[in-house]
């Protein structure tokens, strides 16, 4: 999903100017530095190394990342959006929660980290060690959702209902999604024929992949997804003629938008609907930065009751930043958009000066010019290829020719053995070859195809075929020898024998050759109608890709004379100041840091978290740059455990780890770099020191002292789960306020209790202490023998 909005961005970027690769496009505007702009490539080579997990999902670090578990969370915010969980042996738990939405949504549930229906905030988050999370809205208080899409309805329809046309920037992300599921609702219920136009080149794209994914969809149309209604019975099945490609996919029956039309430009959308046609133009990008956005606000500004309708503020120095800063300071004091409020359309007015970027065909000189250059850049690389092939053959020759070599002293003894054995009736003469003169020979040979020699002792008569032989194939092999000194030779069709080639696991496969036998195996079990399907398709496909002309990039400055109407509906997703105050402290983090906010905003939620007394005092907001340093300076060191220790030690689980109390000393073994933990020997303390103690502390009738390792609790008691666990067991127990949990008789209200010794009481008095207040009864040792079970007891 992110690698489909990247690639929008950086296509639409790239196809209005000429930016080279590696650098950053030219702006105008110098107060922010400009982005750097990456290349399609660059964008697939990093989603292609990005592994995909699911919620709740623990993945273990490799590498240098060793020993760090990650665990991602649903965000609540977007498709995908995720809370991490880092846990690290060093560092402790992390929480990375940025961009949260706890509302339901009509694509997405809330995020799991705080759940008013399920008692507050999720256990597994709760209390880390470090929190880290934006306080960007924690001045903003946001409209109710019931307030926001009847105010957007509303405008819809009062402005087609007029003859005029409405213009949404939006980014083609998951947040699309929100938008498309509340037209197509309002469209069918009040029966609407204006068109939804989509300007975008990967919209369609998107749709398809979120489709493929409907397990991470949650509200309204995860139930449409089954085709069963409110009521409960099965829908019928309804598809478009255009996804019917997709009916294998998840989510066959929703996100089917039936008044959706997609175009790639603004010229596709002139084409089909005039511009004096009432319709509903969702375009991308929401910053109008560049793309079909701000080429369409260029025409739609001027044209009076249009209404542009922005639903997020934009980023700083963007054209849709300026626009929202202008609606914004045209409202009352108490109709601005951080107070809760909707407020009002703004009838604009006064010129705006815009720099717009665009890509041109070349024409004349120009276009001429450009053909040579690609003329003679193919006749380059023509040459170049055909010099490498040149060179690859005359490579492959020589290593023939010096395996042909080596095995050349074999066939020399061979020979030589057979004309021993000649020698009475045959002249050594005329009969024995020496090695370097048919080396010679054979080499002469081998300029020239491959030839028949003549039995009758004619001259040779050399046959050539127009075949390309790889290699020294043309060599002769034979060894039979003929009076004369002539060698009769029975030539074959060439051929090669590829040698195998073994490494030290034995024969290499040939990954190639195993590729094309499944490829040939896939084609002769398919059917000709399924051939003949994927041809049909293939040649539908090569027909709509459009062949772009030869362009160049060139800028403008226009004047936009403003008539237009503008208005802005947050549809952002966000939680806002209230929800940010009420789920910071739940979580209850050791430390936390504030991230991606203003000055004001972060010391607002710091004095928020400041009036709450058990709420961390340690709260960092660093600005744009500055780094920040938690926690204190550690030295970690890799040691190993023997067995004769680990045999001894009492393992207690916590949490998904498992504790021990271990002492020993530490051996250093020629044979291991790494030092080894041994149990450690009984240590007799020596005569003086004893002496020194017996004479400071000799008391009649007592025993040397000796100092004992104490037992080690690992957790924190929370007194429901202590409620909880005992009510499983049939000890009533009830909170009475100020941390105090009674149990037993006493906890009973519907009858008096006369048998108070069977009535325990259990106190929190501080951080890390629990005070058990009873008679000893066995209401008291079971009660005890519970808190024990929820902490992990680490014996010394």
């Amino acid at each position: 999903m992110a690698r489909i909005v990247t690639l929008e961005d950086v296509e639409g970027t790239r196809d209005e100017q000429d930016i080279p690769d590696g650098e950053s496009p030219t702006v105008a505007d110098t107060s922010s530095p400009p982005k750097y702009i990456a290349t399609v490539n660059q964008v697939h080579e990093a989603y292609d190394a990005v592994n995909t997990l699911r919620y709740s999902q623990p993945t273990h670090l490799q590498g240098k990342c060793q020993g760090i578990t990650i665990t991602p969370f649903s965000a609540g915010h977007t498709l995908g959006g995720t809370i991490w969980k880092i846990r690290s042996p060093s560092a402790g738990t992390i929480v990375y929660a940025v961009n949260m939405n706890h509302m339901r949504e009509r694509h997405l549930d809330g995020t799991v980290l705080f759940r008013p229906s399920a008692g507050g905030i999720f256990e597994p988050l709760a209390r880390p060690d470090l929190f880290i999370t934006d306080a960007d809205r924690a001045n903003v208080i946001t409209s109710r959702r019931k307030d926001r899409d009847a105010a957007m309805i509303d405008t819809i329809g009062a402005t087609l209902s007029s003859r005029c046309s409405l213009l949404l920037p939006c980014d083609a992300g998951p947040r699309l999604l929100e938008l498309l599921v509340l037209l197509d609702q309002h469209w069918k219920y009040a029966d609407l024929r204006y068109p939804i136009c989509l300007l975008s080149r990967n919209g369609r794209e998107m749709l398809t992949f979120v489709r493929s994914m409907m397990e991470w969809v949650g509200g309204t149309v995860s139930k449409e997804d089954v085709g069963v209604d409110v009521t409960g019975k099965t829908a019928p099945k309804r598809r478009r003629a255009d996804d019917e490609a997709d009916d294998e996919a998840l989510g066959a029956f929703a996100l089917r938008f039936k008044y959706l039309s997609f175009f790639l430009n603004p010229q596709a959308l002139v084409q089909k609907y005039s511009s004096k046609e009432p319709k509903l133009i969702i375009a991308v990008p929401a910053s109008l930065s560049h793309g079909p956005s701000r080429s369409l606000f260029a025409d739609f500004a001027a044209v009076p009751d249009n209404v542009i309708l922005l639903m997020n503020r934009g980023e700083e120095g963007t054209l849709a930043r300026m626009l929202f800063d202008r609606w914004n300071s045209s409202q009352r004091g108490d109709d601005t958009w951080d107070k809760g409020k909707i407020g009002s359309n703004v009838m604009m007015d006064g010129s705006l000066h815009l720099r717009m970027n665009s890509k041109v065909p070349l024409q004349g000189v120009e276009l001429e010019s450009y053909l040579a250059k690609e003329r003679a850049t193919r006749e380059k690389e023509a040459a170049q290829q055909a010099a490498i092939a040149r060179n690859q053959r005359m490579l492959e020759a020589d290593e023939d020719e010096s395996d042909e070599e080596s095995d050349s002293d074999e066939e020399d003894e061979v020979e030589r053995a057979l004309n021993e054995d000649q020698m009475d009736t045959i002249d050594s003469d005329s009969a024995v070859v020496t090695s370097t003169r048919r080396r010679k020979a054979e080499k002469m040979e081998d300029n020239a195809d491959w030839g028949l020699d003549m039995d009758d002792g004619l001259t040779k008569t050399l046959l050539s075929f127009d075949i390309y032989l790889k290699g020294n194939v043309s060599k002769a092999t034979s060894f039979f020898k003929s009076t004369g000194g002539q060698t009769h030779r029975f030539r074959m069709f060439p051929y090669v024998e590829k040698k195998r080639k073994v490494d030290e696991y034995g024969e290499t496969v040939d990954i190639g050759m195993w590729l094309r036998r499944g490829k040939v195996f896939e084609q002769e079990a398919e059917s000709d109608e399924t051939k003949e399907a994927k041809r049909k398709q293939a040649e539908e496909e090569a027909k709509t890709v459009v062949q772009e002309p030869p362009s160049k990039c060139v800028s403008s400055e226009i004047e936009i004379q403003l008539a237009c109407r503008l208005l802005f509906i947050d549809m952002e997703g966000l939680n806002d100041g209230r929800a940010v105050k009420t789920i910071v402290p739940q979580v209850n983090p050791r430390k936390m840091i504030l991230v991606h906010a203003s000055t004001d905003a972060a010391r607002t939620l710091i004095e928020s978290c400041g009036q709450i007394r058990a709420m961390t005092k340690d709260i960092y907001a660093p600005g744009v740059g500055e780094s920040v340093q938690i926690g204190q300076q550690t030295n970690s060191f890799s040691i190993s455990l023997s067995d004769e220790l680990l045999s001894t030690v009492k393992m207690s689980r916590f949490e998904d780890n498992e504790v021990g109390y271990v002492t020993g000393r530490v051996v250093n073994h020629f044979s291991s770099t790494i030092p080894i933990l041994e149990p450690s020997g009984i240590s007799i303390p020596s005569d003086a020191h004893v002496r020194t103690d017996v004479a400071r502390g000799r008391v009649l009738g007592s025993r040397l002292a000796r100092p004992l390792p104490r037992s080690t609790m690992i957790g924190e008691l929370k007194l429901t789960a202590l409620k909880a666990r005992l009510a499983s067991i049939g000890i009533p127990a009830e909170l009475i306020g100020e941390g105090v949990l009674i149990c037993g008789a006493g906890a009973r209200r519907d009858r008096p209790t006369d048998n108070i010794e069977e009535t325990v009481a259990v106190r929190k008095t501080g951080r890390g202490k629990v005070e058990l207040e009873g008679n000893v009864s066995s209401v008291y040792y079971t009660v005890r023998r519970e808190i024990y079970g929820l902490h992990a007891l680490v014996a010394a």
